[in-house]
C-alpha cells in the first residue's frame, strides 16, 4: 500500500507526515512520533459495520475478497466481532470464482449477507450484476464496507442496480456551518456533491496549515487543535495504533436509494441505527 510505504519513510527521515484516508491499523510497523492519521482505523470503522449487520439480523455473513493485507484485515475484523455474537462468516476467494460460480456458493453456504472486499470497476460490478440479475439471491444484502457506492463511477455503472449495498462513509449526520460552506464550495468546484474523501481532504490541508503556522519541534502534532468541516480535529495515541490518531472523524453506514439512486440514506451511525434520506448528495 501506498500510504503505508510513505508512513515508512516519512518515519524513517522524520519528517511529519499526515494520512488523509488509509484506514488499515498497521499504517507503520511501530510506533511513529512524526505520523499522524485522519481517517478512523479499520478496526474501528468495521467494528460499527459489524454492528450494523448484527443489527439487521444478519447471522451469515459471506465475505468476498481479493488478495491483499487491506481485504484480509478487513476479514479479520469482521470475523473477531461478528463471530463471537452468533454469526458465521465464510470466506470466498475472488482469484479462483467467476461472478457465476460466487452466486453457487452463496446459495451453497445460506448467506444472508455478501461483502465485498475487492476493487472497483472490476471485479465488483460484475459481481453486483451477477447477483442481482439472479433470482435465487432477491432476498441477499450486497454490502461494500470500503465505500465503493459512494462514488459516481458506481451508480454510473450499475444505476438500480448498486442501490441498497451499504458502506462506510467518514461524515456526521449534519455538518456544521464551516462543513457545509466548504460542501457548497466544492459542489461549485465539482459540479456534483462531494464525497467523504473531498472533506478529507479539505481537513488535511487545514490541519497542515496550522501545523506550519505554529512549528512543535519533535513532535509535530502536539497540542494540535483545529476545527475541520466534519468536527473538531485533536491527535491522541490510540491502544493498538502506532501513529497519532483523530479518534475519530465520524461514521456512518450508508446506503444509495432504491427510490432514487442519486440519493444516499444514512443507515446507521455509531451505534444509533437510522434511516435519513440526504437528497443534497450524488
Amino acid at each position: 500500500m501506498s500510504a503505508r510505504a510513505a508512513a515508512a519513510r516519512a518515519d524513517a527521515l522524520g519528517l511529519p507526515f499526515l494520512c488523509s484516508s488509509a484506514v488499515i491499523d498497521a499504517l507503520t510497523e511501530h510506533p511513529a512520533e512524526a505520523v499522524a492519521r485522519l481517517a478512523p482505523a479499520q478496526s474501528h470503522g468495521w467494528r460499527t459495520y459489524a454492528d450494523f449487520l448484527v443489527g439487521g439480523g444478519h447471522g451469515r455473513i459471506a465475505v468476498a475478497a481479493e488478495a491483499s493485507v487491506y481485504w484480509a484485515a478487513g476479514t479479520r475484523v469482521l470475523r473477531e466481532h461478528l463471530v463471537p455474537r452468533g454469526a458465521t462468516l465464510v470466506e470466498l476467494d475472488m482469484r479462483t470464482l467467476t461472478p457465476e460460480a460466487l452466486c453457487g456458493e452463496l446459495l451453497t453456504h445460506g448467506a444472508t449477507a455478501l461483502l465485498l472486499l475487492m476493487g472497483h470497476p472490476d471485479p465488483a460490478v460484475p459481481v453486483v450484476r451477477a447477483v442481482r440479475r439472479d433470482p435465487r439471491l432477491g432476498g441477499i444484502l450486497i454490502g461494500a464496507p470500503a465505500g465503493q457506492p459512494e462514488f459516481t463511477e458506481w451508480a454510473t455503472l450499475l444505476g438500480a442496480e448498486g442501490a441498497a449495498v451499504p458502506f462506510l462513509r467518514y461524515l456526521p449526520e449534519h455538518l456544521g456551518p464551516l462543513g457545509t460552506r466548504v460542501g457548497t464550495a466544492l459542489r461549485a468546484r465539482l459540479g456534483e456533491a462531494p464525497s467523504f474523501v473531498a472533506f478529507e481532504g479539505y481537513d488535511t490541508v487545514t490541519v497542515l496549515a496550522e501545523v506550519l503556522r505554529s512549528p512543535r519541534g519533535d513532535d509535530p502534532w502536539a497540542d494540535v487543535a483545529v476545527q475541520g468541516t466534519r468536527g473538531e480535529i485533536r491527535f491522541s495515541r490510540v491502544p493498538g495504533i502506532g501513529v497519532r490518531q483523530w479518534a475519530w472523524a465520524p461514521v456512518q453506514v450508508a446506503d444509495r436509494d432504491p427510490a432514487d439512486p442519486g440519493r444516499f440514506r444514512v443507515l446507521h451511525a455509531a451505534g444509533a441505527p437510522r434511516v435519513t434520506v440526504r437528497p443534497e448528495c450524488g
